[in-house]
């Protein structure tokens, strides 16, 4: 590892609060961007090119060209480079530059020479994240290359964004079905009154001889079948759309999520990661509202503090109140856990980091942005280290039941 100071960019709280807003699923959009990304290599005449977004400690590639991976440590990443807030990032020859020259990737198998990025630039001028592309032979490219690749950056921003306003309106969506489904409800018991009272008088009809009346009546009772037909189809369809929404995750999903989310990480600093969900209610839905984010920044922060061989434990629940749900998360590790000031820094709400156990760099900004949004929730977080070793970060979110 280079022994330098990694770069942060100086609106590095409002840039991960920008990202957190956007609330993405990294696992979920490489077939959203695929086009893009081929694009842009084909465009720079190189043979990898990756979509990269960034957060606290990991570099997230949601989509790619000629390589296959899904995220690396921020202090590994190229991309950190490329959002300083400058408009692009290039370097000719990676084995000419002390920053790169002894990093893994210019090694084999990979054996990088060239990257050249774009940063990811949000409306307010956040660069969340960075397109590159990156080739095994040195070069530079033209003038005319780069506009093109900046115009394919500012796509990628906007299919983002889209991506959003698309998921918001399937919320939406799913609200609507909820409001059919109480409809159907209402007017399943005065539609099934008008039929028995129908049938009555059908039955009657003859002793009573109004034929006219009885026809009217035949056709209140054939329009009324009709009607609570078409009821019992809006409730049968409404419980096939009553699966998760959107916007909506379960204890079960939520733990397969972070499993793929983050194993890799573990694995690749031989930690063991045990992510359970605890007996109780684990198919309840409830909004994934910033909780990939939340969790995530306290898996790698855990990770980043755990001792090869060490372990890192998340548990998962979902207790049930009188009006509401709390979703109770518990991340726990038996590293080096965190210093007096480190506590301090976090109950006022200020920066601290410190390098992790392997030397990684700390950026000062996770657990600040995890106490954010945790706060923006109505949740509460304590922290504390654990007696024999480590840190406990205990999370707790309220949610409300949703009414019938």
């Amino acid at each position: 590892m280079l022994e330098e100071t990694f770069p942060v960019p100086q609106d590095e709280m409002q840039r991960l609060l920008s990202l957190s807003e956007l609330d993405l699923d990294y696992s979920e959009l490489s077939d959203e961007f695929k086009d893009l990304a081929m694009l842009a290599a084909k465009i720079a005449g190189t043979d990898i090119s990756l979509i990269n977004l960034i957060d606290s400690y990991t570099t997230w590639t949601i989509s790619g060209q000629g390589l296959d991976i899904e995220q690396v440590p921020r202090e590994d990443s190229l991309c950190q480079y490329t959002i300083m807030g400058q408009p692009q990032f290039e370097v000719s020859d990676l084995l000419l530059d002390k920053r790169f020259k002894d990093m893994d990737f210019t090694k084999a198998p990979l054996a990088l020479r060239y990257y050249f990025g774009v940063p990811l630039t949000d409306t307010e001028g956040h660069q969340l994240g960075a397109l590159c592309v990156v080739d095994k032979q040195p070069k530079h490219l033209s003038p005319e290359k780069i506009e093109m690749l900046k115009i394919i950056a500012d796509q990628v921003i906007n299919r983002i964004h889209t991506y959003r306003v698309i998921r918001d309106l399937q919320c939406q969506v799913k609200g609507a079905n909820e409001t059919k489904s109480k409809v159907a409800h209402d007017i399943r018991g005065p539609l099934a009154g008008i039929i028995g009272l129908s049938n009555i008088i059908v039955q009657q009809g003859n002793s009573n001889n109004l034929g006219e009346v009885l026809e009217f009546i035949q056709l209140i009772n054939k329009s009324s079948k009709s009607l609570l037909e078409l009821a019992d189809e809006i409730l049968t369809e409404d419980q096939k759309c009553a699966k998760l929404a959107e916007n909506e995750m379960n204890l079960s999903v939520f733990k397969s999520k972070l499993e793929d989310l983050y194993n890799a990480q573990a694995k690749n600093k031989g930690i063991n990661l045990q992510i359970q969900t605890n007996d109780g209610n684990t198919l309840s839905p409830f909004p994934k509202n910033k909780l990939l984010q939340i969790t995530g920044n306290l898996i790698s922060n855990a990770i980043k503090f755990t001792p090869e061989s060490g372990t890192v434990k998340v548990d998962l629940s979902l207790i049930e109140q009188k009006q509401e749900y709390m979703l109770s998360l518990v991340i726990s590790d038996n590293g080096a856990g965190i210093s007096e000031e480190a506590l301090r820094h976090l109950k006022d709400g200020g920066n601290s980091s410190t390098d992790g156990t392997y030397g990684e760099k700390g950026y000062g900004f996770g657990l600040a942005l995890v106490k954010h949004l945790i706060h923006g929730l109505g949740g509460t977080l304590e922290v504390h280290n654990m007696t024999e070793s480590g840190a406990c970060f205990n999370v707790r979110i309220p949610f409300l039941k949703q009414v019938d």
